[in-house]
């Protein structure tokens, strides 16, 4: 090296390329060369550095902006720092180990060491004991957590602050996953929407949550945890949101070839903005009848959102029991008849049908029949 260069650091060295005397930038070329476009780098990676801390406000996990999705990031919390009392002394003393045992430690010597060394009442205390508390806090605020926000538990308040009105009922949306979109069903407000969700703020929510075909989950990080929507049964949810806004709604579970694209936009409202919502989907909508219904559970990606100002009555049951077709025997009725002796049942009745009750052709025959026949003195009727 050239008596006159300055020297040049370890990470210096690590970072720029040295060139020959004979280059003809030279030494000294060479290195100034490679430190202005090492400082040129400085920027894009400050830019990448603030992109990732922002990212950290945007953690809608731990920052929600419902009730229930907030009592999930506290469980989570909890459960990490309780985790990080074993973590950090464990990493800690792994590097202070390390360091003072290390072999060029000229403090240790020879009395130091003592193979014949095997138990410490202390030491087994300290790493039993303390670990042996750790799990059963955390069993703790697991079942605690577990009972306490149980999807299927009516909510008993609005928030930290603000406790449940007892005259307040919740407002029930009725959720059936299609290949591959949403759809939404207002009982109390007799509308539907595709891809669209929305609900006022601080009023609890009801979900009830089935599939047209393949399995799914519902999933508003800022409301609450996801919940599975299967094909011919009904999952529930409770949640509230505490904040107006737009949030993401998604389907969490793969369920095939568009899954990517079954995403949503659920709007938190103010009482008033959500009555004009509502207004203009009875609007601008169209009627969902069942034939509406047929078409719109055919597979498709990437929907944009619809509105439909009415709902055919009774069509959210027959989704979930599976017999929107005109002529098809639902899933309640075939059970009623199951849980009545099947056959035998129907024979009892007077109906002298085929071996195959279970068709097309004569779903509509028996159902009436059974309807007309089941009174109090004979046979329970069959559910409607």
């Amino acid at each position: 090296m050239d008596k006159k260069a300055s020297p040049i650091t370890v990470a210096q060295r690590l970072v720029i390329r040295v060139y020959p005397k004979s280059h003809p930038r030279g030494f000294l070329g060479g290195r100034a060369h490679h430190m202005l476009k090492l400082s040129s780098l400085r920027a894009p990676a400050a830019l990448a550095a603030a992109a990732v801390l922002a990212g950290c406000s945007k953690a809608v996990v731990l920052n929600p902006a419902g009730d229930i999705a907030a009592q999930q990031g506290d469980l989570v919390i909890k459960a990490t720092l309780l985790m990080l009392i074993i973590i950090v002394p464990v990493i800690a003393l792994t590097l202070f180990f390390a360091w003072k045992y290390r072999q060029s430690n000229t403090a240790n010597t020879e009395e130091d060491y003592d193979p014949d060394w095997h138990h410490s009442t202390t030491l087994e205390l300290v790493i039993w004991t303390v670990p042996l508390m750790i799990i059963i806090a955390l069993g703790a605020l697991t079942w605690i957590g577990t009972h306490k926000l149980d999807p299927y538990r009516p909510l008993d308040r609005i928030s930290a602050t603000q406790p449940l009105d007892a005259q307040s009922t919740p407002m029930e949306v009725q959720v059936v996953a299609l290949d591959w979109k949403w759809l939404f069903f207002y009982p109390e407000q007799g509308i539907a929407t595709v891809n669209e969700l929305a609900a006022p703020v601080d009023r609890p929510i009801l979900f009830k949550l089935t599939a047209a075909s393949t399995m799914n989950a519902f999933y508003v990080p800022d409301l609450a945890g996801m919940i599975y929507a299967m094909p011919g049964m009904q999952t529930e949810l409770n949640a509230v949101i505490n904040q107006p806004g737009v949030f993401q709604g998604m389907a969490s579970h793969y369920s095939g070839y568009g899954f990517s694209g079954m995403t949503f936009k659920f709007h938190g409202l103010a009482q008033a903005d959500f009555d004009q919502w509502v207004q203009r989907a009875k609007k601008e909508g169209q009627p969902l009848t069942s034939a509406a219904y047929l078409q719109l559970a055919k597979p498709s990606e990437r929907d944009p959102v619809q509105r439909f100002a009415s709902v055919e009555d009774g069509l959210y049951d027959k989704v979930l029991n599976r017999c929107v077709e005109a002529g098809k025997m639902c899933m309640h009725h075939m059970m009623a008849i199951d849980e009545n002796g099947g056959e035998a049942y129907v024979r009892a009745q007077g109906l002298n049908l085929p071996q195959d009750v279970c068709t097309v052709q004569n779903a509509a025959q028996i159902v009436a029949a059974l309807d007309a026949r089941a009174t109090p003195a004979t046979a329970p009727a069959l559910p409607q």
